[in-house]
């Protein structure tokens, strides 16, 4: 098939799962058909080992969908499937940069849309097919759309056709047709502007030959005196922040014990403090070893230097990991809690790959490349992991189980909330369970827009 082929054929089945349905199930299958198109599609060169991690992902993100049915899962199927048609067609380009590629398609999707030339055969097209096209295809479309706009103008216009029934909002049906078409055309036709192209060399984790000269950064400051502001900078904050990890730990781990409101209020504080100085720590780095100085051999302080605030960082991050573990052991599993550790972990990665860049003599891009990789992971993990029944059936063995705030605050507990009124032999609590509004919602819903978590329910 060609690419319009798979346009239209895209936008009608998108136009059947979606029409006149919720988001659900829908939305997981139309996920599995895009990516399975998507394998048959790409030619055999660019099927690399990368491209078939995102197909399976792809699908799996898509089945995570039609299990949960969340903003997490849909974030995972997107991203997925936006990786894979971009390493589809482009096995060399960097993935940040589908960013500026998604946007730029986006805005300038209109036009390239009435570039028929483009994206339409030219030639060798059957008798049948122009008949088809030019005789039924167009006229019908035409006809839709100017019905639909005369009978919004004008009541005695609509009431000529009241005898004719048909069970069909036309409205909705022109949504589910643009939008099916706007996401199958730009999926299958994005384009990849020139000056995307030519800045996809500029994100190469290596240097180049003329990188490796050596030469001052500023007009302003030599060499010799760059690299002696790096080591007193380097020296001086490794000094600032041993003593900063030794107050930051006496204050978690002996002083006074606080409230829960106020423990939680602070713990969050010095995260946020703990992060910030991560972030910071990379920027300073990466503004030393942006160069020249990964290949100086009178760099030799310096880097050691930045390792060692690299090993603090990493010190200074597992003592907030050990304070939120202790935090959880006392007062139990929360979302934010177990964010913490999401963010706690992204940071240690960092800092792990900062190092990686220092002893590789990666370029500073090597981190925003690696790391565009790991935030795509944790999304994969936050979509296809149940945290809400693990924090469920964690706190649930807690003597000061919150039994209200997990049937309300905590997402797809019900399972395990069920296990505990069984357990106790509550019917009343399984019968209410089993009527909360969100599982007779989606328990009464058509097969397409069903969420199959609460199909599970029993």
């Amino acid at each position: 098939m060609k690419t319009h082929h798979y346009i239209f054929l895209t936008t009608l089945l998108f136009v059947i799962v979606f029409y006149d349905q919720n988001v659900g199930l829908n939305l997981g299958i139309i996920g599995i058909i895009y990516a399975v198109l998507t394998l048959f599609r790409t030619p055999e060169k660019n099927k690399t080992k990368t491209f078939i991690f995102l197909f399976i992902t792809s699908v799996l993100s898509s089945i995570a969908f039609a299990w949960y049915g969340d903003f997490p899962s849909f974030l995972a199927v997107a991203t997925s499937l936006l990786l894979l048609g971009y390493r589809s067609r482009n096995r060399r380009m960097k993935i940040v940069m589908l960013v500026p590629v998604f946007v730029t398609n986006c805005f300038t999707a209109i036009f390239r849309i009435l570039n028929f030339d483009t994206w339409l055969p030219k030639r060798d097209v059957s008798g049948l097919w122009q008949k088809t096209l030019a005789f039924v295809i167009i006229p019908l479309i035409l006809i839709s759309v100017f019905f639909g706009i005369y009978s919004a103008g004008s009541d005695h216009f609509a009431n000529l056709f009241t005898n004719i029934e048909l069970d069909l909002n036309f409205w909705q049906l022109l949504a589910m047709v643009v939008l099916g078409f706007f996401i199958a055309f730009n999926y299958w036709n994005f384009a990849v502007e020139r000056f995307i192209y030519k800045s996809n060399r500029l994100l190469d984790n290596n240097f180049g030959e003329k990188d490796r000269i050596h030469k001052a950064t500023y007009s302003f400051l030599d060499l010799d005196a760059e690299r002696m502001s790096g080591v007193i900078s380097l020296f001086a904050l490794n000094i600032l922040l041993v003593f900063f990890i030794i107050t930051y730990n006496y204050e978690q781990f002996y002083e006074s014990v606080k409230n829960p409101v106020k423990l939680s209020e602070e713990t969050h504080e010095r995260v946020n403090a703990v992060i910030m100085s991560i972030i910071m720590s990379i920027v300073v780095i990466m503004f030393y070893f942006k160069s020249s100085f990964n290949f100086d051999p009178k760099a030799g302080p310096l880097k050691m230097l930045a390792k060692i605030w690299i090993v603090l960082n990493a010190i200074l991050i597992i003592s907030t990991m050990i304070k939120n573990s202790e935090y959880i052991i006392n007062y139990g599993f929360t979302y934010k809690r177990l964010g913490v550790y999401a963010f706690l972990i992204l940071a240690l990665i960092g800092l792990l790959t900062t190092f990686i860049k220092i002893q590789k003599q990666k370029r500073n891009i090597f981190l925003f490349n690696t790391m565009a990789w790991y935030i795509y992971g944790v999304i994969l993990v936050c979509s296809y992991i149940n945290w809400g029944g693990i924090i469920t059936s964690e706190n649930m063995k807690r003597k000061d189980f919150a039994l209200n705030y997990h049937k309300t605050q905590i997402n797809f507990s019900e399972k395990q909330l069920l296990k505990f009124a069984e357990e106790r032999n509550d019917n009343a609590l399984k019968s209410e369970i089993l009527n909360l509004e969100r599982v007779k919602f989606q328990q009464n819903e058509t097969f397409l827009s069903k969420v199959l978590y609460y199909q599970s329910l029993k």
